[in-house]
């Protein structure tokens, strides 16, 4: 049995924490942890109806590295799981390794005054926590987390060589807004308003932003939803990907966006409000973006009203045994299902999932290891056999159709 510590307490932490309490073989004791202390009472409460478990909470702010120290000398916790803010990645690790506790987030950590995101700031602690004897685990979500588990299913079992990997991401749900975004406003715009990038033959090639007349799309035909348009989009788990997966030529990332998104978005950028810079309003400095956030819906609500599906998964292209195959491994997600048992939308659902689940790995010793990790490089069997288990389940089907060149 081990002890967790949460730190987060959006819709992502409260997945991640009913189901970290859904299996108390393996999590004893569990602490969730936020600035917001009420935000952290409410899941503990909702905890407590469900499965009659008493989980702890504590107030921290994630950017004081001392703060999260005490805290954890305090629980001594096996595993701290990052479901905070990407701009809090470092300040977290560096207490893991100040506090000697082992490490796990979902996205990779981008700096607050620039809008760019990339796995080196992270990967330079690898040192740091091997000398340490210490496993720090990146991008344990769907995508990246995931979307890695089957790039490395596929090349343990299905491939002798993989040269292609496209990684489509698809939300066909409703949500009944006029606008909205399926996780944190902020960090969803900056991500989505970038330069796409994708890893082609050696090299990075740039493409223009999905708002862009140019910007490259296609309609895909997804399992039970249908045709969709899907964007390319450059996503983190490209980059370690392309690093860890041998004999790969070209590796993509698509998400659908519909009209009404595309259209909402162009406005909010063309006014200003996607800015992340401080600007002057009424002799107070006012960050647009953030001023955003707070009048859109907070996305750990969405899932009252939230129909239909999500279909995420990876077309992956190589030979096996000399002859040319492509495999397409996917998930579909129910919004509604999600929220009758968990009270939350499907992007929430199929993040914090996947994330107890390598939490799981890591504190029950199936995964081990000392210095920083992506999920690619780990045992994938295990977490495939997980991902069924507690909601997740995925389906591989040869693939017969056409990708864009």
């Amino acid at each position: 049995m081990g002890k967790i510590l949460i730190i987060g307490a959006g819709g992502v932490a409260r997945v991640a924490a009913h189901k970290c309490a859904q299996v108390p073989g393996t999590f004893e004791e569990i602490m969730l942890a936020s600035r917001t202390l009420s935000k952290c009472s409410q899941i503990k409460s909702e905890i407590n109806k469900k499965t009659g478990r008493k989980i702890r909470t504590a107030e921290v702010d994630a950017d004081d590295v001392q703060e999260l120290v005490s805290l954890i000398d305090d629980f001594r916790p096996d595993l701290v799981l990052n479901l905070a803010l990407p701009y809090q990645d470092l300040s977290i690790m560096d207490a893991c390794l100040k506090a000697g506790v082992n490490y796990l987030d979902t996205a990779n950590y981008e700096p607050l005054d620039v809008a760019h995101f990339e796995y080196s700031w992270q990967w330079a602690y690898k040192e740091r926590f091997r000398k340490k004897g210490l496993m720090a685990v990146l991008g344990c979500g769907f995508d990246p987390g995931v979307s890695n588990i089957f790039s490395a299913y596929a090349q343990k079992h299905l491939f002798d060589e993989i040269n292609y990997i496209d990684i489509l991401d698809c939300n066909a749900g409703n949500h009944g807004h006029p606008f909205a975004t399926n996780f944190n406003p902020e960090i969803n715009i900056r991500e989505v308003t970038q330069a796409v990038r994708h890893w082609n033959k050696g090299k990075w090639v740039e493409t223009p932003p999905i708002l862009d007349k140019d910007s490259v799309h296609f309609s895909f035909d997804y399992p039970i939803v249908g045709k969709k348009e899907s964007y390319l989009l450059y996503h983190e788990e490209l980059e370690s990907l392309a690093k860890n997966i041998k004999g790969l030529k070209r590796i993509r990332f698509w998400m659908t966006f519909s009209d009404n998104y595309i259209n909402h978005l162009k406005v909010l950028q063309n006014v200003g409000m996607t800015r992340i810079d401080e600007v002057d309003y009424e002799g107070k400095k006012v960050v647009p973006i953030r001023f955003l956030k707070s009048l859109l819906p907070d996305p750990a609500k969405l899932g009252s009203n939230y129909t239909g599906k999500t279909v995420i998964g990876n077309i992956i292209t190589g030979f096996k045994d000399g002859k040319k195959r492509s495999v397409y491994i996917y998930n579909v997600c129910d919004h509604a299902e999600s929220f009758k048992e968990l009270g939350a939308q499907a992007i929430s659902y199929t993040t914090g999932v996947p994330a107890m689940i390598g939490a799981a790995l890591i504190v029950n010793g199936t995964w081990k290891g000392n210095g920083v990790f992506n999920t690619e490089e780990l045992d994938p069997d295990p977490f495939m056999s997980a991902l069924s288990k507690y909601g997740l389940p995925w389906k591989q089907v040869e693939f017969k159709g056409k990708l864009p060149d």
